[in-house]
Order: C-alpha cells, then sequence, then structure tokens
C-alpha cells in the first residue's frame, strides 16, 4: 500500500472520536472540522472543500449528507469518498472501523463511495 487514507471530520464528528483514534493511532492524518475552517459550512461546500483537500470526509450525518453526496457526483464533480458513522456506535466501535480503513485500505478504494461505518 503507497498511500494512506487521509480523514476530514465534519463538523457533527463527535470529537471523543477524533481524539480517542489519534491517540491510539498517532500516525492517523485526521483533521478536525475547526482546523479545516468547515463549522457551519454547509454540506455541499464542505464535500467541495474535502474533495480539493483530498480528504475522506468523516460524519455522523445520515440525513442530508447522503443526498448531497449524491448531488455532488450528479454534479460530475469527484469525491476521496464519504464515511458514515452512526451516533449510536460506540466510541471504541467508531475508533475500530476509523483504524481499520487507515490500516487496511487505500485511498482509491473509497473513491466517489459513501460508505457506513462499521463495515
Amino acid at each position: 500500500m503507497s498511500e494512506r487514507v487521509r480523514f476530514q471530520a465534519d463538523a457533527n464528528l463527535n470529537a471523543v472520536i477524533i481524539k480517542g483514534t489519534l491517540r491510539r493511532q498517532p500516525l492517523v492524518d485526521m483533521r478536525t472540522a475547526e482546523v479545516a475552517g468547515l463549522a457551519g459550512v454547509p454540506d455541499p461546500e464542505v464535500l467541495a472543500r474535502t474533495a480539493q483537500a483530498a480528504r475522506v470526509l468523516v460524519s455522523h450525518d445520515f440525513h442530508t449528507l447522503p443526498g448531497h453526496f449524491a448531488d455532488f457526483l450528479a454534479s460530475g464533480q469527484h469525491s476521496p469518498g464519504v464515511l458514515l458513522l452512526h451516533q449510536t456506535l460506540p466510541v471504541a466501535q467508531a475508533i475500530a472501523a476509523l483504524l481499520l480503513v487507515w490500516d487496511a485500505s487505500d485511498p482509491a478504494e473509497w473513491r466517489d463511495r459513501l460508505t457506513y461505518l462499521p463495515l
């Protein structure tokens, strides 16, 4: 595997998941919404900025993000991918799922895909 998946956390992603992922594996490249300036930014713009940064978006937004993602792809744009974690998923399972994606996959596997974790 030549590259690792680089993550972009959505503004609604539980901060404990971000901290726990980085605590378990400090080499994971996971940028927070605050660092990326995404807090309060509408989903279509989040998808565009995340694509520009070549980062897989990680979110809890099951309600609106899938529709915006479909529209984004339908407009001819490409995405590094979106990973959705249900808010009721235990934090330890969410961390394990993200670490599995990071450790066992290539960024190209997620291109233009919306995936619900855990797999």
